[in-house]
């Protein structure tokens, strides 16, 4: 009996929001956003090296002692009502030993209704994955370069078919005091399939991504500037909905230039206040703005923006996220020192 099973597919190719590349691999959640903080800078800043304990999911080398003893628990209303979720916790040993890290993924994409190829109803089925994760960072020697690493265990159902896998990590930081400059690379999901879900062996999402950032120097203001998915060039292909056609039905494809396809690399964002009890943020994924953007109508896509307050150990976080006129969504986030 074939259930229907194209439903959870569309769902999980609009789950991670790059048409492009979306259906390239499996356990696509993985490069979700893991924080309100980090989704209002834009979706996959990995520079933040700091308190933000909910940064080790996305890269481990931002592992580090100010963490110690948080916990942080994030949740989003994501599109389609579907459920998403983070939960990271970190630990210092001692200064040789350093700074370990536990974190959780989850996503719920609610309950589906079966039906058999004559379209006749049967019974009702879910879907769900979820990542559990352990990392680890230090310092390299004596220099200014950090490095981390994370284990994850992932596991997925798919209505009857269930599935495991086994990624890793690795991340790559540079700290200028001086200058308050970060750079930083991250290697993500590297890994495969322990158990597949009907004898198909599929990739994992791997990506690579670089980060750059800095805090002004008269300014209180931080800017984050990420390259995603440099494993792949070019991430722009034309899109089918935007063929043009002429008065004797002559069809043109759309034309994606060099610069657009380079763009759909970058997300930009800031954060007003960065150090402060008190702070503004504000990011813009250009890969998303343009293949969620509708012709002729400003929607704003790829924009995000949100605030994070801090009320004594307790750091509460919001973000809105525009992804289309249709469908946008809002991620709230909490982080307590232990």
């Amino acid at each position: 009996m074939v259930r229907c099973r194209v439903v959870i597919l569309a769902l999980f190719g609009c789950l991670s929001s790059y048409g492009q590349i979306g259906g390239n691999a499996t356990y696509q959640f993985l490069n979700l956003m893991s924080s309100p903080r980090q989704a209002s800078l834009g979706g996959k800043t990995i520079t933040n090296i700091d308190y933000d304990v909910s940064q080790g999911l996305y890269n481990p080398a931002a592992i580090n002692p100010e963490m110690d003893h948080q916990l942080a628990l994030n949740f989003a209303n994501y599109l389609g009502d579907i459920s998403y979720g983070t939960a990271a916790y970190a630990f210092t040993i001692d200064r040789r030993v350093q700074t370990f890290h536990i974190g959780v993924q989850f996503v719920n994409y609610g309950k589906f209704d079966g039906y058999d190829n004559a379209g006749i109803p049967t019974n009702e089925f879910s879907a769900s994955e979820s990542a559990l994760s352990l990392g680890y960072a230090r310092r390299l020697g004596r220099s200014d370069f950090y490095g981390g690493a994370a284990v994850k265990i992932i596991t997925s159902k798919l209505e009857q078919y269930n599935s495991i896998g086994l990624a890793s990590d690795v991340g790559l930081v540079y700290i200028n005091e001086d200058l308050d400059f970060n750079l930083a690379i991250a290697f993500r999901n590297l890994g495969v399939q322990l158990k597949t879900y009907a004898g198909l062996q599929e990739h994992l999402p791997f990506e690579i991504t670089l980060g750059l950032s800095q805090k002004l120097e008269n300014v209180p203001i931080r800017w984050h500037l990420t390259f995603e998915n440099l494993q792949q060039w070019p991430l722009g292909a034309p899109s089918p909905a935007r063929v043009e056609t002429d008065l004797e039905g002559n069809q043109t494809d759309e034309q994606v230039s060099f610069a657009n396809k380079a763009l759909r690399h970058v997300i930009f964002g800031a954060e007003l206040f960065p150090d402060r009890g008190f702070n503004l943020r504000i990011g813009y994924s250009f890969r998303r703005a343009e293949e969620l953007r509708i012709l002729e109508q400003r929607n704003f896509s790829g924009l995000s923006f949100g605030f994070g307050i801090k009320l004594n150990n307790l750091r509460l976080s919001f973000t809105h996220a525009r992804f289309a006129a249709a469908s946008n969504t809002s991620f709230f986030g909490m982080q307590l020192q232990l």
